[in-house]
């Protein structure tokens, strides 16, 4: 199924990892249909996800967070957590939509996180932000998300880095969910600008993506 082309001009790789076999296949099948998505592998516990994810470098991993020998984030962790190198790009999907769980997703690394029942075309739509560096989360939790992240006073947790003006402008931008192409209209900037600024701001406050860099505004009480 390699060399197709479709929306991203390339094959967007793809490791399934749940413990449901019913739920890969339908995973598989909605995944496929798109031109320039080829799902890899499949893994039905944490450990082999680990296993096949190092081995066939997928562009983005579809975590499940209960699964047998070695739950889903702990597994999100050992791919993509800040120990790690160089991280590979994870999507926890899941049922259970519980704060914490969503939270310790993102600070394991995860770059988004998504509920089963979100509907073909939002897992489509996650797959592709994932493998362009972006992130997604269920619309139904973000609200329930952002305030998880805010601190109760709205004071930084953490010493404020030297960010411009337009920097912080930007990781406003990024913390409310806003894609590169929204963040250009908003802010009246081009593409390139947006993205000089995410990289130096991603350098500055050590974020690696842009996952974490809304999750450190939040955090850090940039945005309430």
């Amino acid at each position: 199924m390699t060399g197709r082309t479709g929306r991203t001009g390339r094959t967007v790789r793809v490791l399934l990892a749940d413990d449901q076999a019913l739920v890969r296949t339908g995973f598989r099948l909605i995944l496929e249909r798109e031109p320039d998505i080829e799902v890899v592998g499949e893994a039905a516990d944490g450990n082999q996800a680990v296993t096949l994810a190092r081995e066939l470098q997928p562009d983005v991993t579809l975590m499940d967070i209960r699964m047998p020998q070695l739950d889903g984030l702990s597994a999100t962790r050992l791919l993509a957590g800040p120990e790690v190198a160089d991280p590979l790009r994870v999507l926890v999907v899941t049922t259970f939509d519980l704060d914490e769980l969503v939270h310790e997703a993102l600070h394991s690394g995860a770059r988004g996180f998504l509920l089963k029942d979100a509907g073909p075309r939002l897992l489509v739509e996650a797959v592709y932000a994932t493998a362009n560096g972006d992130s997604l989360v269920s619309p139904s939790i973000t609200t329930r998300l952002l305030q998880h992240f805010s601190t109760p006073s709205g004071k930084m947790r953490r010493a404020a880095p030297p960010l411009t003006d337009r920097e912080l402008d930007v990781t406003r931008a990024v913390a409310r969910g806003r894609t590169n192409a929204e963040i250009t209209d908003e802010l009246v900037i081009s593409l390139s600008t947006v993205k000089s600024h995410l990289a130096s701001i991603q350098r500055k406050i050590q974020a690696r993506n842009r996952t974490e860099i809304a999750v450190w505004a939040w955090e850090s009480g940039l945005v309430r």
